[in-house]
């Protein structure tokens, strides 16, 4: 008893005008919505067997059209009897041998529907009403989030405690429906006209979530940055929304278990604005000074400035000033321009251009290396 499925896949037009009566998705709902009743669509006109349903209540014969990027939710007292997630046209027939209850297809859905529904289902009884539902099985967008004041996280790259305000906004879906309803959604959404909105800024359950990314986002930031793979870049996130919304979704289901207790997932995220306290700018300056003047381009720029050097003693006090034309000639050769033999002591680009020469040549490890680049550059 259940479901017959009389059409897989789009619903064309010989469906339509075959069924004049059917329930389906509410017209005008907002790209938000997540949840709500099924209502019925067109007149009887004394066609069907269905002739006097209301809203979401459906009974023997009852015609339901699931469209594209919707499940289905049949409900009785309270407990789930039936699950779609396979677009197409169904009836429900209570007393057919050859009805299901469950269609979930070969989607991503389908892996967690099948677990939650052997551990949930329950079945309906012959000529009782059944409730319908519609849930989202699409990205559902525009859900924010923002800090009012700084959060802090250990950077492996910068080697100390770094600190932002952010912004922005991320998409949700509802990988498991049936975990999301039994273990998420107000009994109060559960009703005929009302949507279950995660931007509503009545929805205590929607607030929730804001609350618990917001708690996440420290130890989003720190998965992400310090990710062998990622770089250890913090200033690569607001380039990479999918691979951040992998860590703030690993981020909450670690503190929260959004996925295994509630059904749902973070897809993507699109950070508008990270601004960091002043200790971390100083830091990135130094390092964006390092990185500018490491290898063959900190060669170059180093002669340019010897050059400049010379340019300029040359004008302001003539041989005085190059101190001498023999001591000129024995720094810099007669072929022309080199680099100077030996680096000032306390140059910290020489420092590290040094170090790492020793670490690529196996003489030193990477720690040794890490703590004479922290060193170097004060950390």
């Amino acid at each position: 008893m259940g479901l017959i499925q009389a059409v897989k896949g789009a619903v064309g037009g010989v469906l339509a005008d075959q069924w004049k009566d059917f329930y389906t998705v509410p017209k005008g709902l907002p790209s938000t919505a997540a949840l709500f009743a099924a209502v019925p669509q067109g007149t009887n006109a004394g066609r069907g067997s269905n002739t006097s349903g209301s809203s979401n209540i459906i009974s023997n014969g009852s015609k339901i059209i699931v469209p594209e990027g919707y499940g289905l939710l049949l409900f009785q007292d309270g407990a789930i009897t039936a699950f779609v997630a396979e677009p197409g046209g169904y009836e429900w027939r209570s007393d057919d041998l050859n009805s299901q209850s469950i269609f979930a297809g070969d989607g991503l859905v389908s892996t967690f529907i099948k677990q939650s529904w052997e551990r949930f289902k329950f079945g309906g009884q012959p000529g009782s009403q059944q409730a319908a539902y519609f849930v989202s099985l699409k990205e559902l967008p525009d859900n924010r989030f923002g800090t009012q004041s700084e959060i802090y996280w250990d950077d492996g790259f910068l080697n100390t405690q770094v600190g932002a305000v952010t912004r922005g906004s991320y998409t949700l879906k509802i990988v498991d429906p049936i975990l999301f309803v039994k273990n998420f959604v107000p009994a109060s959404y559960l009703q005929p006209g009302q949507v279950f909105d995660f931007t509503d800024l009545d929805n205590a359950a929607a607030s929730q979530l804001f609350n618990e990314v917001v708690g996440s986002l420290a130890p989003a930031f720190s998965l992400y940055t310090n990710d062998p793979s990622k770089g250890n870049r913090i200033t690569k996130l607001q380039q990479d929304s999918l691979g951040f919304a992998q860590s703030l979704s690993a981020a909450v289901e670690q503190g929260y278990q959004w996925k295994s207790d509630r059904g749902l997932a973070i897809v993507k995220t699109a950070i508008v604005s990270i601004e960091y306290d002043a200790n971390t700018r100083e830091l990135l300056k130094t390092v964006q000074r390092a990185d500018a003047l490491s290898g063959s381009r900190g060669n170059s720029n180093l002669q340019a400035s010897v050059a400049q050097g010379i340019q300029s003693a040359g004008e302001n006090g003539g041989a005085a000033g190059l101190v001498g034309v023999g001591m000129a000639s024995g720094m810099f050769g007669v072929g022309g321009m080199q680099q100077p033999t030996a680096p000032a002591a306390d140059d910290p680009v020489a420092k590290l251009k040094k170090a790492k020469e020793m670490l690529d040549l196996g003489l030193i490890t990477q720690s040794d290396y890490d703590a004479l680049k922290a060193k170097a550059l004060g950390l």
